[in-house]
């Protein structure tokens, strides 16, 4: 029996399977009749800082938030808030709901589908990023909701759903990385107040250089020659763009965009600033059974093929994803000192909930949610996760954003995690190529080599290429 159905078995023995039994609030005594919301309990933060649920409690109730489809008893919509939380002019029936600036999905499975609950989500579901800055988008030619002379191209950066498998696993790189560029900061703060002179320092954690900063006697730090990540040297391991430090931040962001959910830490105890007449829409407890979910989806895998001749060609295949340096953004494994994950993170930006916010913070042990996991010398795990959570200019085919997100420049892309990318099709970052092929072959830029290096292999190589690269799978189970 696999974990899931273990998982779903005990919890209907006991009560605690569905959106009707994560929660601390007691049921009713008789049951509702009529239409209900689709979140008939809440998650109580201060029961799981208080021990009283357990882990397979929380993941339960986070995969039931993740299926649930929002609706207006939910407090779903945002009649009187863009999704930027900005005020608009109030939308009702039939204008609640907008494809292009939200809210635009009544489920995060709606989108999040391929090839399971958790994962990537087919063209039909891509979503138009910042649009939902606007308060109304329709084309109808009104300069207030829809921006001055705007187009379907201009409106919004068009997104393909990313998949969040392993995404626990990703979550404890990003800080890992974090905490050893800090630490690099402070050595060089500390010898330049020392030495009385500059300090040039090299930014390099688990392998990948972010390039370096020089620090001053005098605490100043130059950071025009740091690379593929924010000044703050924080790495955000989220959105193709690399926009979002954590799970929480994402879940939070992505609930009021996309569903019109507000939590309570976005939105405040007790307030209701989309007008919609409901609070406490999303608790605090609820945004921690999501991120644990999320964070507890199962690594992906390399499945091995199913025949000797396809099998020898995918070993080929690893070699030419070498050979033409495919591994040097894209890297096979990346070191994690500890697979304990704790919530809230230590990086989360304001609005989300932060260590210092909570009383106790969970942790537990990710090793359960990985499959033939490999140690180095050092003793530390080796996750194959395919990427360097860096940031790199893909060139002119890959510049499609109309809007710049949070600073990054538009022809700039996160490293693509390709564990179980082929599982999660179509491929780039608005799905445009229904081909791993295509997909190579729009890189540019950092990645023009690269791109040059695979256009001019062989058929059969090239082929042997691909047959690699579809080994990296999520497992259907």
């Amino acid at each position: 029996m696999s974990r899931w159905l273990s998982l779903i078995f005990i919890a209907c023995l006991t009560g605690t399977l569905g959106l009707a039994g994560s929660s601390q609030v007691p049921e009713t005594s008789t049951p509702m009749i009529g239409e209900e919301p689709a979140i008939t309990r809440h998650m109580s933060q201060a029961d799981i800082e208080a021990g009283n649920v357990s882990l397979d409690e929380l993941i339960a109730h986070g995969r039931d938030l993740f299926m649930a489809s929002f609706n207006s008893l939910d407090g779903a919509g945002r009649p009187e808030q863009t999704g930027k939380g900005a005020p608009r002019q109030r939308r009702e029936i039939p204008d609640n709901f907008n494809r292009i600036s939200g809210p635009d999905a009544n489920a995060c499975m709606a989108c999040h589908n391929l090839p399971a609950v958790g994962g990537g989500g087919d063209n039909v579901a891509n979503v138009f990023l910042l649009a939902d800055t606007f308060p109304f988008v329709n084309f109808d030619g009104d300069p207030v909701g829809n921006g001055p002379n705007n187009t379907l191209k201009t409106i919004g950066n068009e997104r393909n759903t990313p998949g969040m498998f392993g995404s626990g696993f990703i979550e404890l790189l990003a800080r890992e990385m974090t905490a050893d560029m800090h630490a690099i900061r402070s050595s060089a703060l500390a010898e330049a107040r020392i030495s009385g002179r500059p300090v040039t320092a090299a930014l390099v954690t688990k392998g990948v250089r972010f390039g370096s900063l020089v620090v001053s006697p005098d605490g100043s730090i130059d950071t025009s020659a740091v690379e593929g990540v924010n000044d703050d040297l924080i790495i955000r391991p989220f959105h193709q763009k690399g926009a979002a430090v954590s799970l929480r931040e994402f879940t939070n962001n992505a609930a009021i965009h996309h569903h019109g959910m507000l939590s309570v830490e976005q939105a405040g105890e007790g307030e209701d600033p989309d007008a919609d007449g409901h609070v406490n829409e999303l608790t605090v407890g609820d945004i921690t059974a999501l991120a644990v979910f999320q964070a507890t989806l199962p690594a992906p895998v390399q499945v091995e093929p199913a025949t000797q001749i396809e099998r020898e060609a995918a070993a080929l295949g690893r070699r030419l994803f070498h050979q033409v340096g495919c591994a040097m953004c894209h890297v096979p494994e990346l070191p994690l000192a500890s697979l304990e994950f704790e919530e809230p993170g230590p990086f989360n930006p304001d609005n989300d909930l932060q260590p210092e916010d909570v009383s106790s913070i969970l942790s537990f042990d990710l090793s359960p949610f990985i499959k033939n996991l490999k140690k180095d010398e050092q003793g530390r795990y080796l996750i194959p996760v395919f990427t360097d959570l860096k940031r790199h200019d893909m060139g002119e085919l890959l510049n499609t954003d109309a809007l710049v997100q949070d600073g990054i420049p538009k022809h700039v892309w996160l490293t693509r995690k390709l564990w179980g990318f082929a599982s999660e099709p179509p491929f780039l970052h608005h799905g445009r190529a229904t081909l791993i092929s295509e997909a190579i072959l729009a890189h540019g830029g950092e990645a023009q080599s690269q791109r040059d290096a695979f256009a001019d292999l062989t058929g059969d190589q090239q082929a042997a290429l691909l047959e690699f690269l579809l080994t990296l799978q999520i497992e259907p189970d």
